[in-house]
Protein backbone atom coordinates (compact mmCIF):
# COMPACT_ATOMS: atom_id res chain seq x y z
CA UNK A 1 0.00 0.00 0.00
CA UNK A 2 2.59 2.80 0.78
CA UNK A 3 4.85 1.39 -2.09
CA UNK A 4 1.58 2.14 -4.65
CA UNK A 5 0.98 5.84 -2.98
CA UNK A 6 4.90 6.13 -3.27
CA UNK A 7 4.70 5.58 -6.80
CA UNK A 8 1.56 8.05 -7.33
CA UNK A 9 3.54 10.50 -5.98
CA UNK A 10 6.80 10.02 -8.03
CA UNK A 11 5.65 11.85 -10.75
CA UNK A 12 4.63 15.24 -8.47
CA UNK A 13 7.85 15.42 -6.98
CA UNK A 14 9.49 14.92 -10.08
CA UNK A 15 7.98 17.63 -11.46
CA UNK A 16 9.09 20.15 -8.48
CA UNK A 17 12.41 19.75 -9.02
CA UNK A 18 13.32 20.02 -13.06
CA UNK A 19 11.47 23.38 -11.97
CA UNK A 20 8.52 23.36 -14.03
CA UNK A 21 6.58 25.98 -12.31
CA UNK A 22 9.91 28.35 -12.28
CA UNK A 23 8.21 29.76 -14.90
CA UNK A 24 5.46 31.42 -13.08
CA UNK A 25 8.42 32.65 -10.85
CA UNK A 26 9.77 34.44 -13.32
CA UNK A 27 6.91 35.86 -14.73
CA UNK A 28 5.80 34.70 -18.38
CA UNK A 29 8.20 35.66 -21.32
CA UNK A 30 6.50 35.87 -25.35
CA UNK A 31 8.92 34.62 -27.69
CA UNK A 32 7.78 35.06 -31.49
CA UNK A 33 9.25 32.04 -33.04
CA UNK A 34 9.07 31.88 -36.47
CA UNK A 35 8.26 28.05 -36.86
CA UNK A 36 4.81 29.20 -35.42
CA UNK A 37 3.52 31.82 -37.61
CA UNK A 38 0.21 31.47 -39.89
CA UNK A 39 0.62 30.41 -42.94
CA UNK A 40 -1.21 31.92 -45.64
CA UNK A 41 -3.11 30.16 -47.92
CA UNK A 42 -2.54 31.25 -52.02
CA UNK A 43 -5.86 32.31 -53.42
CA UNK A 44 -7.16 31.04 -56.66
CA UNK A 45 -7.28 32.94 -59.44
CA UNK A 46 -11.06 33.59 -59.97
CA UNK A 47 -12.30 33.09 -63.70
CA UNK A 48 -15.26 34.14 -65.30
CA UNK A 49 -15.65 32.56 -68.78
CA UNK A 50 -17.70 33.59 -71.50
CA UNK A 51 -19.43 32.23 -74.76
CA UNK A 52 -20.85 35.01 -77.59
CA UNK A 53 -23.48 33.31 -79.67
CA UNK A 54 -21.01 33.07 -82.71
CA UNK A 55 -18.83 30.27 -80.35
CA UNK A 56 -16.37 32.99 -79.66
CA UNK A 57 -15.04 33.35 -75.86
CA UNK A 58 -14.28 35.52 -73.49
CA UNK A 59 -13.10 35.58 -70.18
CA UNK A 60 -12.63 38.27 -66.89
CA UNK A 61 -9.75 37.16 -64.65
CA UNK A 62 -9.51 38.18 -60.99
CA UNK A 63 -6.83 37.57 -58.35
CA UNK A 64 -4.26 38.94 -55.98
CA UNK A 65 -1.08 37.15 -57.83
CA UNK A 66 -0.90 39.46 -60.91
CA UNK A 67 2.22 36.36 -62.58
CA UNK A 68 -0.54 34.00 -61.76
CA UNK A 69 -3.57 35.79 -63.67
CA UNK A 70 -1.36 35.96 -66.66
CA UNK A 71 -0.13 32.59 -66.39
CA UNK A 72 -3.93 31.35 -66.29
CA UNK A 73 -4.28 33.73 -68.62
CA UNK A 74 -1.99 32.15 -71.52
CA UNK A 75 -3.39 28.96 -70.12
CA UNK A 76 -6.44 29.51 -71.30
CA UNK A 77 -5.95 31.28 -74.49
CA UNK A 78 -3.85 27.96 -75.46
CA UNK A 79 -6.57 25.77 -74.26
CA UNK A 80 -9.44 27.86 -75.82
CA UNK A 81 -7.06 28.55 -79.16
CA UNK A 82 -7.58 32.49 -78.70
CA UNK A 83 -4.78 34.65 -79.68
Amino acid sequence: MRLSAAFSLLPFLLCLSTGIFAAEKEGFVFKNNPEHQPIKTKKPVRIKLKRSAKDDYTWELAGDDVDEIIRTDKRLRKMLNVQ
